[in-house]
């Protein structure tokens, strides 16, 4: 078994990790492990419930890493501690992508003018009634036409520039954790579209805080409602094919790139 460095200062006390103070063993692991474990929470748990759930899926990570490279190395709690604060930095990745994607997508629009913020305020709300952002929506005249329920392209969107985004990508790279779309990946862009309308509700963007705090339970509702959509729709299995088609058009999308990335997505 092999045991990462450990640095201390002059007291004897640890010093906090980075990941140079690992040795290159150790640092191949890490790097591997990290990757994974962005994968895991993801695909499984987007909003952990508690620290012991994220610890869990660091140790699995950990382990898988170890697996593929066909070494042991012993994971320890700095190791667990650098791997937990990946969650939160998947949150801001996504939530920095998904907002310019969100306010093109639907329309709005910077501006210090009375009528630009009303309609901007009346945009996100109609978004909003109904979960409606989550169909393929037709706009007309600021009035909403919902029909295609999770076949909105923005939610695709969102999925190419999380995990397909070129050939280093995580959803290229560790392929089988995205086969078919994961509801809890589903689930997860939905809420961070959410949020980003959020930022509109007033009529002028405003930053608002993608946490498992403020979140979480907008992440757990979309998850609720997606599980029983598939429940309803078992005898079509419309579920399952809006999940196979999200990861085929993701997984297209990087294999025969592109313009913009900007391929219709279709069911």
């Amino acid at each position: 078994m092999v045991l990462p460095k450990i640095k201390k200062k002059i007291d004897g006390s640890c010093q906090r990790m980075k990941s140079s103070d690992f040795n290159d063993i150790s640092k191949e692991i890490l790097v591997m492990a990290t990757s994974i474990f962005r994968c895991l929470i993801v695909t499984q748990a987007p909003f952990p419930d508690n620290v012991a759930v994220e610890t869990k899926l660091a140790k699995t990570a950990w382990h898988e890493a170890c697996q593929i490279k066909g070494i042991n190395v012993k994971l320890r709690p700095s190791g667990v501690k650098m791997l937990l604060t990946r969650t939160s930095q998947v949150h801001g990745e996504l939530k920095m992508k998904m907002c310019s994607l969100t306010a093109s997508f639907f329309g709005f629009w910077t501006s210090n003018s009375n009528s630009v913020i009303r309609q901007n305020r009346d945009l996100a709300e109609s978004l909003k009634d109904g979960s409606v952002f989550a169909f393929k929506v037709c706009i007309l005249m600021i009035k909403m036409s919902k029909k295609g329920i999770y076949k909105t392209e923005l939610l695709q969107l969102g999925i190419n520039v999380m995990c397909f985004a070129n050939q280093h990508d995580e959803g290229v790279v560790y392929h089988e954790y995205f086969n078919p779309m994961p509801i809890e990946v589903i689930a997860l862009v939905l809420t961070t579209i959410e949020c980003c309308i959020d930022e509109w509700l007033q009529g002028l963007k405003e930053d608002v805080k993608f946490t498992s705090a403020t979140y979480g339970t907008v992440y757990h509702g979309h998850f609720g409602s997606l599980q029983r959509f598939d429940e309803r729709m078992v005898p079509y299995r419309l579920l399952e094919r809006i999940r196979t088609n999200l990861h085929n058009t993701a997984w297209c999308i990087e294999q025969c790139p592109f313009e913009n990335n900007m391929l219709t997505f279709v069911l």
